[in-house]
């Protein structure tokens, strides 16, 4: 076993832990951590591949923003952990079958055998490097999806910050009308009190 191989099936052991750990672990700020060592190795994995481009943009966009946005976001909702524990057991009926049928679709189409992959031709070299391959792929043939899939971040920014300004009991929040309306008598007290030297 060469170099290679032994990193690339540590990098996935790792990947799988953590994507287990993001499913299972109790408080979701831990869940949110353990998505980002997910991510690192998952980026290690795209470094294996010789795919530098897609390794540092999974970095720096998912790592370095979203996942600080969900980090943020976790912490500012004030979760009801309890609450969300206890339809869990309920739903299991049908969430049980649905992960069974995804197990037999990704075995399905990792196993080379389904779809006939020894058959099919090498990829043809493309001329710069991968990074130039990538641009001219997105922005001509998934323009529609790359846009796409930009707008369903800007929704779900915004659907964060509408969720975090709810009314609370516990937010204090100040009127701007009502603070240039005050008048002096509203806000401060003359009282007389004798003097205590005579």
């Amino acid at each position: 076993m060469d170099f290679k191989t032994a990193l690339f099936y540590i990098l996935s052991a790792i990947l799988v832990i953590a994507a287990l750990r993001v499913v299972t672990a109790r408080n979701p700020v831990h869940a949110v951590l353990f998505l980002v060592l997910a991510f690192f190795n998952a980026s290690g994995l795209w470094l294996l591949l010789q795919a530098e481009f897609l390794a540092i943009a999974l970095i720096v966009v998912y790592v370095g923003a979203v996942m600080v946005l969900f980090l943020f976001v976790v912490m500012m909702l004030d979760i009801n952990l309890e609450r969300l524990r206890q339809g869990f057991w309920g739903n299991l009926w049908l969430g049980g079958p649905i992960a069974v049928l995804m197990v037999a679709e990704m075995v399905a189409v990792l196993s080379a055998r389904s779809f006939g992959l020894e058959a099919m031709p090498a990829p043809a070299a493309v001329a710069g490097s991968n990074t130039k391959a990538l641009g001219v792929a997105i922005y001509t043939d998934y323009i529609y999806p790359f846009e796409l899939a930009s707008v369903i971040l800007l929704v779900a920014l915004i659907a964060a910050i509408v969720l975090n300004l709810r009314q609370r009991r516990d937010n204090k929040q100040l009127h701007p009308a009502e603070q240039i309306a005050v008048r002096r008598q509203d806000r401060v007290r003359i009282v007389s009190m004798p003097s205590e030297k005579e």
